[in-house]
């Protein structure tokens, strides 16, 4: 394996849309989603490695979930997994990853990938991986693997990229906000727009760079603790500096303002696992279109829904259809799929 090749795994997210499933004391990349015996965590982890060496993955998390990630990834190191002391979205925690990098190995090229997604074809997006680090390794260039839209999707952003642009990795004109209906029928139409799947691939130098140019004055934040990066000092100093840093994401800092951004439009099927109705799109359905985990469905005049229990449950259920049915310790949610979004503004509300 390349000794240069790292990746920061994204596992800091609480998944409130998933809810009651997933809480900010157990979110959802800490769950086995899809029933396939693995959390979606471990099953990222064993995907990164097959190109990455173990010990250059790191662990981006919340300090509350650091006994979680030891526990489902055994073996990590403790000095892998990086500590959050609070929420400040993408750039900071990256910014911070990228420095640690640096400081190890000033060759690293890394994949930036969250822990919560699903991928069908793992040897293609092992070969999709392998294109941007080739890439990366010898080009100026911060990339994005790019996700093939299947269909007007409001609910993700979405990467516009040169359509006169006949090579396989394609410069980015523009990121596009998460657009309405009409807009998303359009994007698809015109054939040169692909979903923000949240993947980024960079060597360790552009990045750094990248943050000094757009981001000065957290780049200096985070400079300041450089020497004590990889130290026992180094905890002292994030747990001093981070909640100074601004709550930006990292598209916002650094990828909309750059001009060296590029694309490979992924050849993997991808599913952000975003809500319960994502979910029931991956998982085996009945002969009425019923996802069913962890329980016993008996049912009449029952379709499209998607139902899951504790403990295999027998649920007996008559005349109901399109919705999420989720029956998780003292919480039961029964809920239109089509209002699936309402779900995170509604946990907020709880007391």
């Amino acid at each position: 394996m390349n000794k240069n090749y790292y990746a920061i795994l994204m596992a800091g997210g609480v998944g409130s849309r998933f809810w009651p499933v997933s809480t900010t004391d157990f979110p959802k990349q800490f769950h086995d989603m899809l029933g396939s015996g693995e959390t979606l965590i471990q099953k990222t982890f064993s995907r990164l490695s097959k190109l990455i060496p173990t010990e250059n993955i790191l662990i981006l998390t919340n300090e509350k979930y650091n006994d979680l990630v030891l526990t489902q990834l055994p073996m990590v190191k403790q000095e892998q997994v990086l500590l959050e002391p609070a929420m400040r979205n993408t750039a900071p925690c990256i910014l911070y990853a990228s420095l640690k990098i640096q400081k190890m190995n000033p060759d690293a090229v890394m994949v930036v990938a969250p822990s919560d997604h699903w991928v069908e074809d793992e040897t293609a997006f092992i070969a999709n991986l392998q294109q941007c680090f080739d890439y990366c390794q010898h080009e100026n260039a911060l990339m994005t693997l790019g996700i093939q839209p299947t269909f007007p999707n409001t609910g993700f952003g979405y990467i516009e990229f040169d359509k006169a642009d006949s090579n396989s990795i394609k410069k980015v004109n523009q990121f596009r906000e998460k657009p309405n209906y009409e807009t998303a029928k359009s994007f698809l139409e015109s054939g040169n727009f692909l979903w923000n799947g949240g993947i980024f691939i960079w060597s360790v130098k552009s990045i750094t760079e990248a943050f000094s140019t757009f981001q000065p004055q957290m780049n200096q934040l985070f400079l300041e603790g450089f020497e004590t990066y990889n130290t026992s000092n180094e905890k002292e100093f994030i747990n001093q500096k981070y909640a100074l840093a601004e709550d930006i994401s990292i598209d916002y800092a650094i990828l909309e303002k750059a001009k060296n951004v590029y694309v490979l439009p992924a050849t993997f099927d991808w599913n952000d696992l975003g809500t319960w109705g994502s979910l029931h799109e991956k998982l085996e359905k009945d002969g009425k279109n019923n996802a069913v985990l962890n329980a016993t469905l008996i049912s009449e005049n029952t379709s499209n829904n998607i139902i899951r229990t504790e403990n295999k449950k027998l649920v007996i259920i008559d005349g109901l259809n399109d919705y999420i049915v989720v029956d998780q310790g003292d919480v039961l949610l029964i809920y239109p799929k089509n209002k699936e979004q309402d779900i995170k503004r509604i946990v907020s509300s709880l007391p």
